[in-house]
């Protein structure tokens, strides 16, 4: 057998040869597999020096040259170098404008039946290859289904080190993003039931990797094209908590809330709060514009629609006819120009907030003092539990005897917390227990400049305030307060 000698014109370079003598084997023992596998390595050797896309028709020829070997499986080293040769092809293709779909489906036809080699180097640069030639195309699935995402290796799941030192998301990632991206509805329709058998195996990957940022979002979107409103908010809040300054994430979390109009209204507001580029909030903005009109909020609504049809005009955009029959209404026409509507905003933003830590446990707490000048209130949650925070961003007003309802993010025992969201409440029962009305005789003692009445503390400026002496009938609320000097509670008078 001539497998020496061929070997041997291979290394040489002198395929012409090389292909001459193992056509000649196989011609005259068309049953033995080392013929085969002889002319296979030539085949090999051609595709090798054809793997680029300029000479895409070349290495289809000897890919499927291959192919009609009908090697088994037994032949890994072959094929594994053949995955190789693919990969390059693939990459090389990814570098065209636009991509060539076409050839893509072609070379992927062509490779259907190969026994890779799974679980190693070269059967993931595979998928690099075809990831990037098939994302966003109708083909994407098929070629993940034929390849398996079972076969991705331990170094697949981690993120990739650039040589510019930066880290590229991990392939598995990538992958299973493009998968359920594809899966979404679009033109060519929506396979509901491909959709519900692979969300537990996305869901599987966010659990078990709470790294990755973007699977969340696309397995709350999948639950909503399902229907599965319920558990969005459980699958997204993490994911969206990271991304909250990005306008798009609150787009997903109103659509969770399609049946509600007071928070889908919320969700916008703090859409249109994210620094984001102007032209990528036109179509939020004709959704916004549209639910004010719903709503009677005229006046913002035409504010809405004229800063959309200017950032498209700027941009060269079109204006949507929905839009132009907008501006030939009568209410158009009647209503008043704002010079914005970041106020509008703002207003309802709170309410999309507390949607975003809906999973952290709301807490009574009772405001004992506030600081108005520095925009800093007391609060107290239990003889336990008091403690302070800036309440600006949360409240427009707040005043001590409001109860209020808070999400914690964290503080110490007795000093300054962070507040996820706060707003009031109307719990008389949890007012009580800090809050109560006293009457009777004040009592002032000699020489003294502070009083009580019943159990509950005067301070001096009441004192003078009011003028109060010794005996004076007085009625009002005293609210409960902690002596840090004496460590003990009280009542104080205010």
């Amino acid at each position: 057998m001539p497998s020496k000698e061929i070997k041997e014109l291979r290394q040489q370079g002198n395929l012409e040869a090389a292909l001459e003598m193992a056509k000649a084997e196989c011609i005259a023992e068309p049953d033995n597999i080392w013929p085969k596998r002889n002319i296979s390595w030539v085949y090999y050797d051609y595709l090798k020096l054809n793997a680029h896309a300029g000479a895409f028709n070349e290495f289809l020829v000897w890919l499927n040259a291959i192919r009609e070997l009908e090697l088994t499986v037994d032949e890994k080293l072959l094929f594994g170098n053949v995955a190789w040769q693919i990969g390059r092809m693939g990459m090389s293709m990814a570098k065209l404008n636009p991509l060539p779909q076409q050839q893509t489906v072609q070379l992927f036809e062509a490779i259907k039946s190969f026994h890779f080699p799974k679980g190693e180097e070269g059967y993931s640069f595979l998928y690099k290859a075809f990831h990037k030639l098939l994302k966003g195309s109708a083909h994407y699935i098929p070629f993940a289904d034929w390849w398996n995402f079972n076969h991705f290796r331990p170094e697949d799941w981690q993120k990739e080190k650039l040589e510019n030192g930066k880290d590229m998301m991990a392939l598995v990632e990538q992958a299973y993003i493009a998968y359920a991206k594809q899966l979404l509805p679009g033109q060519a329709g929506f396979d509901r039931g491909k959709a519900a058998a692979f969300l537990p195996r996305l869901e599987e990957v966010v659990e078990n990797h709470p790294e990755y940022q973007y699977p969340p979002y696309f397995q709350a979107k999948l639950l909503l094209a399902l229907g599965n409103r319920n558990n969005v908010l459980e699958a997204l809040l993490p994911f969206a908590r990271k991304k909250k300054n990005d306008f798009w994430v609150w787009e997903v979390i109103a659509e969770a809330f399609s049946e509600d109009p007071d928070t889908v209204l919320a969700c916008y507001c703090r859409a249109l709060l994210c620094k984001s580029p102007k032209e990528m909030l036109v179509s939020l903005r004709q959704k916004m514009a549209g639910l004010m009109m719903e709503k009677g909020f005229y006046n913002e609504a035409r504010t809405e629609i004229n800063t959309l049809v200017e950032v498209r005009s700027d941009m060269g955009f079109k204006i949507p006819p929905e839009v132009v029959s907008w501006i030939l209404e009568d209410w158009y026409q009647q209503a008043s120009d704002l010079p914005s509507n970041l106020k509008f905003y703002k207003q309802h933003a709170f309410r999309a907030d507390a949607i975003l830590y809906s999973d952290v446990p709301e807490e009574r707490i009772f405001v004992e003092f506030v600081n108005k000048d520095k925009k800093m209130l007391n609060f107290i949650a239990s003889e336990n539990r008091l403690g302070y925070f800036k309440y600006d961003r949360l409240l427009p007003d707040v005043k001590p005897g409001d109860v209020l309802s808070v999400r914690f993010q964290g503080g110490s025992k007795e000093g300054m917390h962070q507040v996820y969201t706060a707003e009031k409440v109307q719990d008389e029962e949890f007012k009580s227990r800090f809050y109560k009305y006293v009457a009777g005789q004040v009592k002032i003692l000699e020489g003294k400049t502070f009083g009580f009445l019943e159990d509950a503390f005067i301070p001096p400026a009441l004192v003078a305030k009011y003028q109060l002496s010794d005996g004076s009938d007085l009625t009002g609320h005293a609210i409960k307060s902690y002596n840090k000097e004496k460590k003990q509670w009280g009542w104080r008078l205010v």
